[in-house]
């Protein structure tokens, strides 16, 4: 029997199920055990510029894949590395986004409890997903891959 390689980083889960499933989770904390921190006009207005920049990367990261004519879903086979758009200023920016979305959502709830599970969060996406996607790219382009590691920072 041959050995399949497999064409994609193997990251532990769907990012945005992570994300989705954590704020559930913060949310009905908050629900349960109220716990507001900011005035609510402070967490409405910040909440809403959170939300607007979220879109704007999704919107310019989501662009320039689709100009690279490679997958966004990390379980299909990357074909390209992206520079370009959002990709120019961070290796992450479909991260980012959903980061940011978390947040301006956390905040328009004014839910202390999701933004405390926001730090597990970040550390299973870092190392769970994002930690694998570089090694596969690293593996897969090569000094390509590492030329534009070098150049670019991670999250910003």
């Amino acid at each position: 029997m041959s050995e399949e390689t497999v064409d994609n980083p193997g990251v532990i889960a769907f990012p945005p199920a992570l994300f989705a499933g954590t704020l559930a989770i913060g949310l009905l904390l908050h629900f349960i055990f109220p716990a507001t921190f900011l005035p609510q006009w402070i967490a409405i207005a910040s909440g809403v510029v959170l939300l607007v920049g979220a879109a704007l990367i999704a919107i310019s990261a989501f662009r320039a894949m689709r100009r690279a004519q490679t997958a966004v879903d990390p379980s299909c086979p990357t074909t390209a590395i992206v520079s370009d758009g959002a990709f120019s200023f961070s290796r992450n920016p479909i991260y980012l986004s959903l980061t940011m979305l978390y947040v301006g959502i956390a905040l328009l709830f004014n839910a202390f409890w999701a933004l405390l599970l926001l730090l597990p969060l970040i550390v299973v996406v870092q190392n769970g997903v994002i930690k694998r996607e570089e090694h596969y790219l690293e593996q897969k382009f090569g000094d390509e891959y590492l030329r534009y590691k070098a150049s670019v920072r991670r999250w910003v």
